[in-house]
């Protein structure tokens, strides 16, 4: 799939409305990170935090319909897609090639993160599921950012896609990275550099310090991280059939711009996500949230019999 998606007539991109929730978003979320920064109370601090895990979960939203190149219809798309990838932080070109290479992956091996199958090591699974829940997940975005400017080479090493570097297979990393070595490197890191220069702007800007930094992105970790795989987690192992349209309340619903309804979405990548409700089939099953989110602390389980 292309950086950009041909408008569908019977689901038009809301370009408008995208650039003002990306701007609403982002004052909110600097504005979080400074109250969080200035502010004495205990409480003030942790309900900050978790305020701006939900602002910037609406800012990845955004980021999520850049990738899929549903947020303009125009060059805006990367352009705010650029900027919107900052807020992560992370690079709008790598985040673009792992998450389409997600929908490629998806419910397959290399993707099965709550299966435990015949052979694998029931140690690494667990250490993997565990890092998910934990927001350790989080950080696998930026830290490739960081060995992309400083090693790209390493993606393509032997420590990554050698025969005998079998945690690779299994966790899924040899297959997630195939193919970064031929990413544009130029392009990559001019991103990387302006995601540093952003962040640093904002640090300067806000009169930030690292405590109010690490609590709001701690939680913002948690927040996304859980989201990211409870929206798979026992779904069919279907590549595109295999996700959730979990139910959620309608606030979370909003901030999240709809991404709940994922299954719809794995369905129907190219439709912008204020028009995703129309393509969920309400006879199908519709866990809550919460349900398969407190369910996944209980572990990775056995791999169905029957399933490759």
């Amino acid at each position: 799939m292309s950086s950009s998606a041909e408008e569908a007539p019977s689901a038009p991109i809301p370009g408008r409305l995208n650039i003002l929730l990306a701007i609403l978003a982002a004052a909110a979320a600097a504005g979080l990170l400074w109250l969080v920064a200035h502010t004495d109370r205990l409480l003030v601090r942790l309900l900050g935090a978790v305020a701006f895990s939900y602002v910037n979960n609406t800012i990845f939203s955004l980021l999520h319909e850049a990738v899929h190149g549903v947020f303009h219809r125009s060059t805006l798309n990367t352009l705010f897609g650029r900027w919107l990838a900052a807020f992560f932080p992370t690079s709008f070109l790598l985040q673009r090639f792992f998450h389409l290479g997600h929908h490629r992956r998806n419910r397959s091996r290399a993707e099965r993160f709550d299966y435990i199958g015949p052979g694998e090591n029931a140690l690494l699974k667990r250490l993997q599921w565990y890092g998910i829940l934990t927001g350790l997940y989080w950080l696998l975005p930026p830290l490739s950012c960081l060995l992309f400017l400083v090693a790209p080479g390493t993606f393509s090493s032997r420590f990554f896609q050698a025969d005998d570097a079998s945690w690779a297979d299994q966790s899924g990393a040899a297959a997630m990275i195939d193919g970064v070595a031929r990413l544009p490197r130029g392009a990559v890191r001019l991103e990387i550099l302006f995601v540093v220069c952003w962040q640093a702007a904002l640090f300067l800007a806000l009169d930030l310090n690292w405590s109010a930094w690490l609590l709001c992105y701690a939680a913002f970790a948690v927040n996304w991280s859980s989201l990211q795989y409870a929206d798979h987690a026992w779904s069919p192992l279907d590549p595109m059939h295999g996700a959730w349209n979990l139910r959620v309340n309608h606030v979370v619903r909003w901030l999240f711009l709809n991404y709940h309804d994922h299954k719809a979405h794995h369905e129907n990548p190219g439709i912008p996500w204020i028009h995703l409700p129309r393509f969920v089939d309400r006879e199908e099953p519709r866990p809550s949230f919460l349900r398969i989110y407190l369910s996944m602390w209980l572990g990775p389980r056995p791999l169905p019999r029957g399933s490759s």
